[in-house]
Formats: C-alpha cells, sequence, structure tokens
C-alpha cells in the first residue's frame, strides 16, 4: 500500500521553499541528519521542536528593562551616529529616548541608509530585542524587529526559539516554519477518543500549530498539552511498530522444540558452581520459549559479571539436544573468541563441535569451517556479524544468540532472524535499560533480568583520586603487583593528540614501562586481530601483570585474576561505560578495587557521575542516574545504530506516556490486527507521519 495522498504536503522537499537553493538545503539535509542525497522535508521542519520562547507582548519602559533579556520598548529617535566610510568596525549607532531614560540601538557592519529609513529620526517607533549595558548606558544590538507604532500587530508576539546549526538563522528557519504550517493537512485521529478527552489533548494538527505558532509561552512547556500529545503520537508510532516486529517474529512462525535433557545436565554438573536463582529463572523462561510454537524474542538483561555467557550456553545445549544448530553472534572479533575459549572446553566435555568463525580467517580455514555449518556437523558456531553474511549457510539454525543486544537496531534484529527461516532469538545485554528504554527500543521483545552476581564475587571497592596523585597511586599499585595481583590501566586516547589535553594508552604504556619494565602490556583499537589476541592470552596467563588498554577491554573481556582497575581520565567517560570497565574486575574470588583518575577541576556532572559509582555497583540505579545526567541516546549508545531516536518526546518528562502508548498499541492491534477500517487507516497515518513505514508490510494481510 502507498502512502495515502493527504500526507504529501508533509513529504514535500524544503527545495521547493522560497529562498531554499542547494546550499540551504544541503545544509539543513545535515542538522536534520537525513540521508546524504535525501532533500530535508516538511516533516523534518515540523519535528524540530522549540527550545524556547521569547514573549514580546509585554511592553516595557527603557528604565525597567532588564539586562540580558528581550524587551519591547516604545522609543522616539533622536539622531543617527553613522560609522566613518574609513571605519567599517565601528558600529552606526542611533540614540533614542522615552519618558524614563536614554538607549543606544547599535548595527555592526551595515551601510546606513537602509536603518535610516526603517529608523527615521523625529519618529517614534517600537523596537524589540536583547538589552545590553554599555559604557554605562543601556543599547540593543541588531533589534530583532523594529515598526511603526500602526504595524504593532505585525511583529510576532510569542516567537519560538530553536536549536541552530551554523549558517542556519532562526529568521530563515522561523519563516520556512510558518510556511510549513500553512501546508498542514487536518488528519484523521488516529487516538482513542476517551485517551484524547481525558487528557484535553488537541488534534495532531492543532497541536503542531500550537507549538510552532504560540498564542502564548505556556503552548511551548513541554507538559502543554500540544507537546504531550506529539510526544505519545511519537512513542505510539514508535510501540505499534516494535508490537508488529514481535507479532511478525514470534507468532508467524517457530517450531516446538522438544528436549532429551541429556546435554544440559550434563552440563550443570560440569559447571564449577552453581547457577543463581536469576540464572535458573531465565534458563526455565527461555526452554519455555523453545518449545513453545512460536518464535522466541528475548532480551537476556544482566549486570556486568551476571553470568549472562552461561544462560545462553544452557540454551545452546538444549538446541543441540532437538538436533539444531545455533550461532552466537558478538560485536567483536577480540570478544568472539573470548566467548569461544569459555564455551568450547564446555562443549568438547559434551561431545558436541564448537566452532569460530571471524572475518580474518585464513581461506582454507574459513572454507572447512563453511562446511562444518553448512553439513551440520558444527552444533555451535561463534563468530561476528560475518556469520550473517550470504556466503553462510547453515543446515539447521535454531537458535541465535546476539551479544551486546544494544549495538543492533530493529532492522538487524528482523535480518538476523531471517538466516534461520524459523529460528529463535536471544539477545544479551550487559548494559543495565531502564524499563522506560526496555519499552522505547525493546518493546518487541520479552525480557528475562539476572539482579545477583555468581556466588563468591566480592564487592568492588571504587574511590577517586585526582592525577596529582599519579606518584602514590604507581607506589601502591608496585606494591599490589608484587603480592602477585593483576590490573588494567585505562586511558581515553590510542595514542597523543594536539585536539584534546589527555594522557594517552601510549604514554602511559611507556611511563609505566620505566617502573614495571616487561610486565605491562598495550592494547587498543587499532592493532590487529591476532596481536591484540597475543596480548589478551600473555595478560591470561599472568605473563603480563599491568594491561594498559583503551575502551577496547570494555566489554565481555574475562580474566579472573586480574582484580585492580585503574581508569584515567575518569571524567571523559559516560557512567554505563565507567560500570563497564569497572566489570572487567570483581570476576574471580579476591578482593577487588577500581580507582577513578581524574584531572582537576571536576565539572558538576562530571563529579555526579563519578560519585554514583563510587556509591553503588547496581547497575540499574547506575542506568537510571545515567539517563537523568545524559539522555537515553547516549546510555544505548544509539545515536550511531539507527535506533529510534526520539525527536518530540522526552523521556523524563513523558515517561507515563510511554506507559500508555505501550499498552494502547497492544489494544489497538488486538482489536484490529490488520488495521482496515477508517480508525485503522488513521493509525496507519500515524506510522508513515513518524516514519515509521518500516512496519506497514509486517501489517497482517486479511
Amino acid at each position: 500500500m502507498s502512502r495515502p495522498p493527504i500526507l504529501d504536503p508533509l513529504f514535500r522537499s524544503l527545495r521547493a521553499f522560497r529562498g531554499v537553493g542547494p546550499q540551504l538545503n544541503t545544509l539543513m539535509g545535515r542538522f536534520f541528519a537525513r540521508d546524504e542525497g535525501q532533500d530535508p522535508i516538511v516533516l523534518d521542519l515540523l519535528m524540530h521542536m522549540p527550545a524556547g520562547v521569547v514573549d514580546r507582548r509585554r511592553r516595557s519602559s527603557i528604565a525597567d528593562a532588564p539586562i540580558g533579556q528581550v524587551a519591547t520598548i516604545k522609543v522616539h529617535v533622536d539622531a543617527h551616529l553613522p560609522a566613518p566610510r574609513t571605519k567599517r568596525h565601528i558600529p552606526h549607532r542611533v540614540k533614542a529616548h522615552d519618558e524614563s531614560g536614554e538607549i543606544s540601538l547599535v548595527f555592526f557592519g551595515n551601510k546606513g541608509s537602509w536603518i535610516e529609513r526603517a529608523l527615521p529620526k523625529g519618529e517614534q517607533r517600537f523596537v524589540s530585542g536583547e538589552i545590553d549595558f554599555f559604557n554605562g548606558q543601556k543599547q540593543m544590538v541588531h533589534p530583532h524587529y523594529m515598526v511603526a507604532l500602526d504595524k504593532f500587530e505585525t511583529m510576532p508576539q510569542v516567537e519560538p526559539v530553536y536549536p541552530l546549526t551554523h549558517g542556519l538563522s532562526s529568521k530563515v528557519l522561523g519563516r520556512l516554519v510558518r510556511e510549513a504550517l500553512a501546508t498542514l493537512p487536518d488528519l484523521p485521529e488516529w487516538i482513542e477518543e476517551q485517551r484524547l478527552e481525558e487528557n484535553a489533548w488537541p488534534g495532531f494538527s492543532e497541536a503542531m500549530r500550537a507549538v510552532h505558532n504560540p498564542a502564548s509561552p505556556e503552548n511551548l512547556d513541554v507538559r502543554s498539552p500540544a507537546r504531550m500529545r506529539l510526544a505519545y503520537d511519537e512513542y505510539l508510532a514508535g510501540q505499534l511498530t516494535l508490537q508488529l516486529i514481535r507479532t511478525r517474529m514470534v507468532v508467524q512462525r517457530g517450531i516446538a522444540r522438544t528436549f532429551s535433557g541429556e546435554l544440559t545436565k550434563k552440563l550443570l554438573t560440569a559447571l564449577p558452581y552453581q547457577l543463581t536463582e536469576g540464572q535458573r529463572a531465565a534458563v526455565d523462561e527461555i526452554r519455555h520459549d523453545l518449545a513453545s510454537p512460536n518464535r522466541m524474542s528475548r532480551l537476556l538483561q544482566g549486570d556486568v559479571g551476571a553470568g549472562k555467557t552461561v544462560v545462553a550456553l544452557m540454551a545452546m545445549a538444549a538446541m543441540a539436544e532437538s538436533g539444531a544448530q545455533s550461532a552466537l553472534m558478538a560485536p567483536t572479533e577480540l570478544l568472539a573468541a573470548q566467548h569461544f575459549a569459555t564455551i568450547k572446553p564446555f562443549c568438547d566435555h559434551l561431545g558436541i563441535t564448537c566452532i569460530l568463525v571471524t572475518g580474518k580467517m585464513p581461506a582454507a580455514a574459513r572454507r572447512e569451517a563453511l562446511g562444518q555449518i553448512e553439513s551440520g556437523a558444527a552444533q555451535i558456531i561463534i563468530g561476528t556479524h560475518a556469520l550473517f553474511q550470504s556466503g553462510v549457510v547453515f543446515a539447521d539454525l535454531g537458535l541465535t544468540v546476539v551479544d551486546e543486544q544494544h549495538r543492533f537496531g530493529v532492522h538487524q534484529r528482523l535480518a538476523l532472524s531471517e538466516k534461520g527461516a524459523r529460528s529463535d532469538l536471544l539477545v544479551m545485554t550487559a548494559t543495565p535499560i531502564p524499563r522506560t528504554l526496555i519499552l522505547t527500543h525493546f518493546g518487541d521483545m520479552a525480557v528475562s533480568l539476572l539482579k545477583e552476581k555468581p556466588a563468591g564475587r566480592q564487592p568492588i571497592e571504587t574511590a577517586m583520586i585526582g592525577i596529582g596523585s599519579y606518584d602514590r597511586v604507581v607506589a601502591r599499585l608496585k606494591k599490589r603487583i608484587d603480592e602477585g595481583a593483576q590490573a588494567y590501566w585505562v586511558c581515553p586516547l590510542v595514542e597523543e593528540s594536539e585536539l584534546v589535553n589527555l594522557v594517552s594508552a601510549e604514554d602511559r604504556y611507556l611511563a609505566l614501562k620505566k617502573v614495571f619494565g616487561a610486565q605491562v602490556g598495550l592494547i587498543h583499537g587499532r592493532m590487529s586481530s591476532p596481536e591484540k589476541q597475543k596480548v589478551m592470552e600473555a595478560f591470561a596467563a599472568g605473563e603480563i601483570r599491568i594491561l594498559v588498554a583503551t575502551t577496547v577491554i570494555e566489554v565481555g573481556v574475562d580474566v579472573p585474576a586480574a582484580s585492580i582497575m585503574v581508569v584515567e581520565h575518569a571524567e571523559r567517560f559516560g557512567l554505563a561505560q565507567l560500570h563497564q570497565l569497572r566489570g572487567r574486575v570483581g570476576r574471580g574470588t579476591a578482593q577487588s578495587a577500581c580507582l577513578l583518575i581524574y584531572k582537576e577541576p571536576l565539572g558538576d556532572t562530571a563529579r555526579k557521575r563519578l560519585e554514583t559509582l563510587c556509591k553503588t555497583e547496581d547497575g540499574f540505579k547506575i542506568a537510571e542516574q545515567d539517563l537523568k545526567l545524559r539522555g537515553s541516546g547516549d546510555v544505548l549508545g544509539t545515536r550511531q545504530s539507527g535506533m529510534p531516536g526520539y525527536l518530540l518526546a522526552i523521556p523524563d518528562v513523558h515517561r507515563h506516556l510511554l506507559e500508555w502508548a505501550h499498552g494502547d498499541a497492544r489494544k489497538i492491534l488486538e482489536n484490529n490486527p490488520e488495521l482496515c477500517g477508517d480508525k485503522g487507516e488513521a493509525v496507519r497515518m500515524a506510522l508513515y507521519t513518524f516514519r515509521r513505514d518500516l512496519a506497514i508490510p509486517l501489517i497482517r494481510a486479511g
């Protein structure tokens, strides 16, 4: 079904607007994050929400006009003091007064003739702009508006203020928004009547007009009926999309698996510890999903070190019992190799074949691995996204396990599950995700939570210290290394940079080498996979005692003997990232420590981040705090990964609307799965309007 013609004005290119040439078009395309070669459209403008408001309704006298704020004043023009012809840097000044005092109106870099026409000497004008103070007198630099007394009404009384980019002025953006509003169609209502009435929300088009052409500053409040309505719409479109994906993945087709229990029982006895309650519950939930005829689509969310890999291994062993293959996909080759090293010994014990496939394998080894996958000889296949390239053919892929799910958006989830025609999907993340974000990004998935850590794990002592104490830190580290400890030392950069004054991993490696000699190793993202692998193996074997690294070790690196984590320039890292780094230690039975070294002076937000980390190891509390300090896109790393970024909804303010949208989307699709009739047609329009049309082909055909 093609897009309904009523929506055409919303998808019109901004190139069609007066004054939008190739340069401005490209600039706005980049600003609104359109793909290269895609013109910005009317919807891009309308979804660009104002960040503030200028209220010109209240007129002020010169004496009462507050410094640093916008004022609207009726002035009498007294004199023009133009800049000398040869001195263009001197401004053109206009002297003016009212009953309460005097003011200068200041214009830089302008030829005076138009100013003299706009502000004729001896006449009165309304001027509106920001009040400044210079040489003991109030002034207004480049007034926003200058109008004759009988034209006062032509001046925008309440004016939205938009976020801008270099080269895009508020005047131009404001004019384009007003033109876009003039073409805005009145769309059929997609929200249920009761929801609308309870909240006294306006219609979609009316809400857009209220926000972009406000009658009062209240219209722009993020809690105003218009903003609430638009935020709910955006969430509803997102939730409908996720529910449709879920319907397609889960209900469409699956295989009810049967298990002998033989391999999973053998695996349980081979584990060096008992499963935690959370792990047992997750294994039961997964087995239940695999045994049902619906397709599994489950998110396994566990804090750092909560034992997700073991749960995944239990699921893969169960899948092997049913005669099907499992694929475990990791975001990096280093992590894939790490998983392989952990899982293969258990597979050998169980008598099942586990192989590793990476992009950089020698051709002969790769051919052999692909043959084992296609013949079904390999039951568990571990690799990176290279597993899902067209050359890899599975005999019978029953289960796809994806590690670090937040790096894979909705599109990738659909693509992965297509590889095995009826395969189940289990995704794991060590990023503790607050409920708000689970609904926003993973509403299509069931969720299993691992809260407690495996038995024997000690709490990690965390402290923060200024870089001024570096010598003390090294002396203390030397004592611990002499006692047999192992440590990570993490830096934000690989090598020295002229742009930022930070200590790089290479610099720190050389400095520590002077003290510790050959006991220090270095690992970073620019090294080749074999180089990284060699260093990690030396560290795991204890040959290297201090591993200097970049965040390449952030996720999944597992060396139980390492008990010290030093993070240098900790103020440069996000909370979730610091929590992940800290999770690399405390994996054995020894008491572990994490030291956050910061550069002074420490900003307020950075201090709050580091203090949060020192107070708690609870990843969920940390994630909630991170959401408050940084916003949803940063917490999940979704700014770059094509995940649903929200333009109108603000997670902190509109959280309750997400819950409503989640329930309402489910109800809509239960009552009208084909989205037919007038109401169904209106709901489809919401999907188009919020550019969730990827979901339209998923709607069940009648």
